[in-house]
């Protein structure tokens, strides 16, 4: 029996001929595993927290944002897988798109999954399948251990709440949550206003 491609329900919320964002493909990339931290200026404005696991983006929204305080325990709502190609997505979501709204890449670079702490056995699947994973960002602006685990009892898993705690330790802060209107990106530079602005101005001149 064929599994059911995980990028099903992506491509389902999708008109590809309208959205920028990629179709995408289901495969391994080839390098280093890689995550991605974007702010999401959509409905509501939030994080979108994707990591490459199994040829996919697994991807959580996460209204206030990564911390580097081990006493904040952001809450992510886990969404649909997203492809490999979305760590490249950033600009404007057309108006009645899934996520219509401005997107840009505030951080990104590799990560490595971490040995279990019940046991070095566990594989980083199986420790997600449970609910409770832990890996090493090493990103421009995130760096060190965070631990995803999911609320006992949670709702279906496209929607279910998990929390985004960084670890103790090395690289372990009071920094808090970032200014999502302030923030600065990776690689443009730009703020979420500036890009709203820069994309309004040329469809207004196409």
């Amino acid at each position: 029996m064929t599994s059911r491609n995980p990028l099903t329900t992506y491509r389902g919320k999708r008109h590809f001929g309208r959205t920028r964002e990629p179709q995408g493909r289901r495969a391994a990339s080839g390098d280093a595993p890689r995550f991605v931290l974007q702010i999401h200026d959509a409905r509501t404005l939030h994080f979108d927290f994707r990591w490459e696991f199994d040829g996919v983006r697994k991807s959580w929204s996460v209204p206030k944002g990564s911390s580097a305080d081990p006493q904040d325990k952001p809450v992510a709502m886990r969404t649909e897988d997203h492809p490999l190609e979305y760590r490249d997505c950033e600009g404007a979501i057309a108006a009645g798109e899934c996520g219509a709204g401005t997107v840009i890449v505030w951080d990104e670079d590799s990560y490595r999954p971490l040995p279990g702490k019940k046991g070095p056995s566990r594989t980083f699947s199986e420790a997600l399948e449970r609910g409770h994973a832990s890996f090493w960002l090493d990103g421009s602006k995130l760096h060190g251990g965070y631990a995803p685990t999911r609320f006992r009892g949670g709702g279906p898993w496209e929607r279910e709440p998990w929390l985004l705690a960084k670890e103790g330790g090395h690289w372990a802060g009071r920094r808090g949550t970032p200014d999502a209107r302030r923030s600065r990106p990776v690689r443009s530079g730009r703020t979420l206003s500036r890009v709203t602005q820069e994309e309004a101005g040329e469809q207004g001149s196409a």
